[in-house]
């Protein structure tokens, strides 16, 4: 079946499969691997809005097709797809490497077809991309279907695209065109209408459902998101969504906010087909108690089965928290102050004292929350070696506070693999104590094909470096999973994988240090390859937690079927 734009996602590396990659903790706090194969929803959105323009759009994730099976041929299943334009999200950072190469080899075998780049970094970088020659266009911006739509519109009379929004584009004499940015729109009324249901009309047109999963094991865990704006009332310093970097990057002065009633038509769609977890991103408090309120009323008047994952970005009144329990019975929250110290926490953009994190810890366990996800990093600005650890002590503290309550879960995780291009602490560094190891977009390709995910790292600070980073990292994570053995949080069992696994990856870090120092390093760094691949391979007890049970049955894809047929 032919299509008009076919959307590919890469793996973070292409060739990750031949090369020797340590990992480590960079992807534990997410549900994809360190691969990272998961595709943002906004292709998704994309797809459903060119589909009822009268576009034919197919999605492929290139990058769960090759976690899945390791005979598959992507470079053989490139060369095999028909269509007049290509698209390659480079949304987050950590694809730049397999996005370029997934470029390369469309216009090894397709060079008559169009390739657009598009995605928060395409954003960042397009002066850079554009000078790639296999990319013909970028579209810059946070909302890209109409733009889109008005440029397949022009390919399609043949015309030049001058006139198309927020295009980044070479004109026949070669010459690079940056078209006005002026398509920033604040109404997301006529964008994911009904994207989920397009994605299984894609299935059964292309009978491919393996290339439209979210990542590797969504069959067995699918959760879902539902995005309840675009932009970020927020300024996290560390954060390529900031409302700073929104400005910068995307022209956004304020936040975009889908409609209560459009959030809460997303969470019914998602019930049709799936008993799996409902992740509705964004703090509901952003736009305001009123609505937040609206949508905690719509979802309670209209209660789905899923359990409902909300976030928080800082405390939330008891009340508040009251109406989340009775709009979503057993609902899972999620908040993330990032550090014990509340004066590190006011320095990266989040100005709450540990009495008020408290307290909503709490309210929401008394308000019949099933779990509670706090989670804190390293590698922040006024961080030392110290202050990791005492973060750990703080978690031991929450845990005796809290009775062992095993509802209550803690993590920790480095700031991996890039510091956000975007983000304050990128661009103004020494303002937040930050050293900028990698500024270019190539830098960063090649970083990510580093031997050792410590070598990737594109920051360090003032307090701590690299090594510092990744040494604290494994011993932080090593410590608090003990801890949680500790109250009884986690079995026996789980704790003895996940610190086996972080004593494993350290002594493995070690050893690659050692290869690096070598002149002729490749030789044993391919002789290290079965073993470092064991090591990525280990189970992760942090994703083993963060899963919610899902039941016996998961996917019903033949009611979303049925409904779509009837149009019920």
């Amino acid at each position: 079946m032919p299509a008009d734009l076919i959307l590919l996602h890469s793996p973070s590396v292409y060739d990750f499969r031949q090369k020797t990659i340590l990992y480590g903790p960079v992807s534990d706090l997410i549900p994809p691997s360190p691969v990272f194969e998961m595709y943002p929803i906004g292709l998704t959105s994309i797809a459903e809005y060119l589909e009822r323009a009268g576009y034919r759009v197919r999605i492929v994730n290139l990058a769960v097709r090759m976690l899945r099976d390791r005979s598959f041929n992507a470079e053989a299943m490139i060369k095999g797809l028909k269509a007049p334009v290509f698209g390659i999200d480079l949304h987050w950072m950590v694809h730049c490497h397999g996005a370029i190469e997934i470029a390369r080899l469309v216009k090894k075998y397709h060079p008559e077809s169009k390739l657009l780049f598009g995605g928060f970094s395409s954003s960042y970088f397009y002066k850079e991309l554009i000078d790639y020659p296999e990319i013909d266009y970028i579209i810059r911006g946070d909302s890209t279907e109409e733009p889109i739509r008005q440029l397949m519109d022009s390919l399609r009379e043949r015309k030049e695209p001058e006139k198309v929004p927020n295009l980044v584009w070479r004109d026949s004499l070669g010459k690079v065109q940056e078209n006005p940015f002026s398509n920033v729109p604040s109404d997301l009324s006529d964008v994911m209408l009904r994207h989920y249901d397009g994605v299984m009309r894609s299935v059964l047109r292309y009978r491919d459902l393996i290339s439209y999963l979210p990542f590797k094991d969504w069959l067995r865990y699918p959760i879902t998101a539902v995005i309840t704006c675009r932009g970020c009332t927020h300024n996290c310093i560390i954060c390529g969504g900031s409302a700073a970097a929104f400005r910068r990057i995307h022209q956004r002065d304020k936040p975009a906010f889908r409609t209560p009633e459009a959030v809460a038509r997303d969470v019914r769609q998602i019930e049709r087909f799936s008993r799996g977890p409902i992740f509705i991103l964004g703090d509901l408090l952003q736009a305001g108690e009123d609505y937040a309120c609206q949508i905690l009323d719509l979802l309670q008047k209209n209660r789905v089965k899923n359990q409902i994952i909300f976030e928080l970005f800082s405390p939330a009144p008891s009340d508040f928290l009251h109406q989340m329990g009775l709009a979503s019975p057993n609902f899972c929250l999620e908040i993330s102050p990032e550090s014990h110290d509340p004066e590190i926490r006011k320095a990266i953009g989040r100005n709450y004292s540990n009495e008020a994190l408290e307290q909503t810890l709490g309210d929401a366990l008394d308000a019949g929350c099933g779990r509670v996800d706090v989670f804190f990093m390293t590698g922040l600005t006024k961080q030392t070696p110290q202050s990791v650890m005492d973060t750990v002590d703080y978690c031991g503290y929450l845990m005796k506070k809290f009775k062992g309550d095993k509802r209550l879960s803690l993590f920790i995780a480095p700031i991996s693999p890039f510091l956000d291009p975007g983000s304050l602490a990128f661009e103004q560094p020494e303002r937040y104590g930050y050293k900028v190891l990698f500024r270019t977009l190539e830098e960063h390709r090649q970083a990510l094909a580093s031997p050792s995910w410590k070598y990737s790292l594109n920051y360090e600070t003032e307090w701590m470096d690299r090594q510092q980073i990744a040494e604290t990292g494994y011993e932080a994570i090593g410590r608090l999973i003990r801890l949680k053995e500790k109250y009884g949080v986690i079995s026996r069992e789980m704790a003895e994988i996940g610190v086996r696994r972080m004593e494993a990856g350290r002594e493995m870090m070690h050893r690659l240090d050692g290869v690096l120092s070598n002149d002729n390093c490749e030789e044993e760094l391919l002789r290290l390859k079965p073993e470092v691949d064991r090591l990525n391979a280990f189970p992760v007890s942090e994703k083993i937690q963060l899963e919610l049970p899902v039941g016996l049955v998961k996917l019903r894809p033949w009611r979303l079927l049925w409904s779509w047929a009837t149009g019920r």
